[in-house]
């Protein structure tokens, strides 16, 4: 199938860089595919959902270092083209691990034994001129463009989740905004700052309060690079805050030393929060995700303790 390959574009994750997502045309048809790049383990394909091909976005309109959303153009190959520079972590000769996913790899081996086309044109002859060097392919300049996917169908399972819960409230008020429509100046008005003073409430009470639709907010997340409300993101840090605050009061009195480290984990946790207030396409950061699970079953294990105290002192009393 490689022999009838019309382009290839290549995406990394701005906020995960393991993450490569491929978008493969073959004529008409296109495909596409995740995979996840670990330095000390072997890399894996995915299950991807349609991102770009759902979207139909006219293919001249990514180019390398072009952002949709979360993802970063670093690798772009069209058959009428003169043949692009590989980024190291693309290329053949210089990763052998690319081996682990024959799907991309046999692709790129492909795309890199074609003999180079002379250009023909002046056209040719210009994008040729103006191709991105080798040490900048990893690191190029980020173009900002709008995916117009609809947020109601984001491939993430837990934005699936937040609408099934938010079903009968999303219905009850399409019924209301069919009688009342929201001038389309008032959308328009609205920035990243109005939606901000919103991201600790949920996004059906923050679309009540900011008088628009739940799928009109929605694409205007997707307008901002939003993919998802954050609402569930700060409720979870606000939580890890609270729970590292008892802390801090417990071992104030017991051990200073231990308060200290408490009450820096509390301080890194509201930073973060602030930056996904100003930046809401950021995700978690690892450490964090590790802590609160840690977090999850220290209380699960101190609530089954009380429930084992419970019981013996009713069977002993009896």
């Amino acid at each position: 199938m490689a022999h009838s390959l019309t382009s290839l574009a290549i995406f990394q994750g701005v906020n995960h860089k393991e993450m490569i997502r491929s978008l493969h045309v073959y004529g008409s048809v296109e495909i596409e595919r995740e995979f996840l790049f670990e330095r000390k383990s072997r890399y894996v394909e995915k299950k991807a959902k349609p991102l770009f091909c759902s979207e139909g976005l006219r293919r001249p309109e990514i180019s390398l270092g072009s952002v949709f959303g979360t993802w970063r153009c670093i690798f772009v190959f069209r058959s009428n083209h003169s043949l692009p520079q590989f980024p190291t972590l693309l290329c053949p000769s210089r990763n052998p691990k690319l081996v682990d996913v024959p799907n991309l790899a046999n692709v790129l081996k492909s795309i890199s034994e074609l003999k180079p086309k002379k250009p023909s044109n002046v056209s040719d002859i210009e994008q040729c001129s103006s191709r991105v060097p080798y040490c900048n392919v990893d690191q190029p300049k980020p173009q900002k463009f709008v995916l117009k996917q609809d947020l109601n169908c984001l491939p993430d399972s837990e934005t699936e989740s937040e609408e099934s819960e938010d079903d009968q409230t999303e219905h009850s008020e399409s019924e209301i905004l069919k009688k009342r429509r929201t001038p389309s100046q008032h959308v328009a008005r609205l920035c990243l700052e109005d939606l901000s003073k919103y991201f600790g409430v949920p996004i059906v009470e923050a679309s009540r309060k900011l008088n628009v639709g739940l799928t009109v907010l929605k694409k205007k997340c997707r307008e901002f690079g939003i993919p998802r409300w954050p609402h569930r993101k700060l409720k979870s840090l606000d939580s890890l805050i609270h729970d590292l605050q008892e802390e801090a009061e417990k071992q104030r009195e017991n051990n200073k030393a231990a308060a200290m480290v408490v009450a820096k984990k509390q301080k890194k946790l509201e930073t973060e929060m602030r930056n996904i207030v100003e930046r809401p396409f950021m995700e978690i950061q690892i450490e964090t995700k590790r802590f609160r699970q840690d977090n999850f079953k220290k209380r699960h294990r101190a609530s089954r303790a009380k429930k084992n105290q419970e019981s013996l002192a009713t069977s002993s009393s009896t």
